[in-house]
């Protein structure tokens, strides 16, 4: 089956011709195409769900995970990382034993942890009263109820670097966030094998001249993958051009969405939090932002619209993130490669998505 797009996005090159897909897999592309239209992508992937279309995944049941993927679908997700934010050990085991292991659509890569092991005075809407410091037998018991494939931790926190170690040896990728991490501690948690962070200047210590804390620490190395919510809300234009010019490579774009991101306004639940979104801006009950409504294909659009090229945009939804969880085949297009794939029209709107080659947004 070919696609009839006109281009494709290879690795950080738009390459003119058509996809083919065969068996589920991208077999041929850049083919001699006379009136293809529209361009074909990586579907995207988002390291940082806490819920979509009405659902909160940390409260979901099978039908909401159904219902939430198709909504991820219509905005081009084609595999993704359902989150929990903090919250009591025993809700936390009920959420990872819920998550769909086989099956699903878009693809579920793992779970991402949010906590608790955070920094208490970077909290943001995470609850005071669930964050826990550094318990490796916490962590332990964590890990049997289900399939994590990321944790966020604050590393400055006394004990972490073992949970670090730890992690590693589980193969779990670990993330520093939420942390008040001085530029020292977050390059010694580098030094240990982190190798990104969570949303990317969010709940976390200011960047300072003296002391660039985590966020500086992490842009000034080159083996560093920095995570960041695209949405005009969290960040200043200029401090993601800033970001850019720094890390491009390797800039991974995620939504941190709640549960009405690709809904409406309205009041939903965050990890049983209450939150209010007005004017697609999500904030907790003492007003601080609360996750995102934000879509991968707004951030997408919204990092060309700084100047960066579309297939460089795209490559921070796809490969990137890809990297950051180790999944080697996902958000490529490339012969061999299963037909993950996003089609944009010429103003960069969704055309279709298919996942395995199967066309389940036309």
């Amino acid at each position: 089956m070919r696609l009839g797009v006109e281009a494709a996005v290879v690795g950080r090159e738009l390459v003119s011709g058509d996809v083919e897909v065969s068996d589920g897999r991208i077999e041929r592309y850049g083919i001699p195409s006379a009136n293809g239209r529209g361009v074909a992508s990586p579907g995207f992937i988002d390291l940082q769900v806490n819920g979509f279309g009405g659902v909160d995944l940390l409260e979901a049941d099978s039908d909401g995970y159904r219902r939430a993927g198709e909504a991820l679908l219509e905005t081009g997700v084609t595999a993704y990382l359902p989150t929990f934010i903090t919250a009591p050990e025993e809700q936390l085991r009920e959420a990872l034993a819920s998550v769909p292991v086989n099956g699903s659509q878009p693809r579920i890569l793992g779970i991402h942890v949010e906590g608790p092991f955070l920094a208490p005075n970077r909290l943001g809407t995470h609850r005071a009263a669930d964050r826990r410091d550094p318990d490796p037998e916490l962590l332990a018991r964590l890990l049997t109820y289900g399939p994590v494939r990321v944790m966020t931790l604050a590393p400055e926190l006394p004990g972490a670097g073992e949970l670090i170690d730890g992690l590693h040896r589980h193969g779990v990728t670990v993330s520093c966030g939420h942390s008040d991490a001085t530029a020292d501690e977050a390059n010694n948690a580098f030094d240990r094998g982190v190798h990104t962070v969570t949303h990317l200047f969010n709940a976390m210590r200011p960047f300072g001249h003296r002391d660039p804390g985590i966020a500086g620490a992490a842009l000034a190395r080159d083996d560093v993958v920095v995570q960041v919510i695209l949405d005009g809300i969290h960040l200043a234009d200029d401090t993601m051009r800033l970001v850019w010019r720094a890390a491009a490579g390797r800039v991974a774009l995620v939504t941190d969405a709640m549960a009405g991101a690709g809904v409406s306004d309205g009041s939903y639940s965050l990890g049983g939090l209450e939150v209010e979104m007005r004017d697609g801006v999500a904030r907790g009950p003492d007003g601080v932002l609360a996750g995102s409504s934000l879509t991968m294909l707004e951030a997408v659009q919204n990092l060309h619209a700084l100047g960066v090229s579309l297939a460089e945009a795209i490559e921070a939804a796809t490969a990137v993130p890809a990297r950051v969880v180790g999944a080697r085949q996902a958000g490529r297009l490339e012969v061999g490669s299963p037909a993950d794939l996003v089609v944009l029209d010429d103003n960069l709107q969704i055309g279709r998505v298919l996942v395995g080659g199967e066309a389940l947004v036309c």
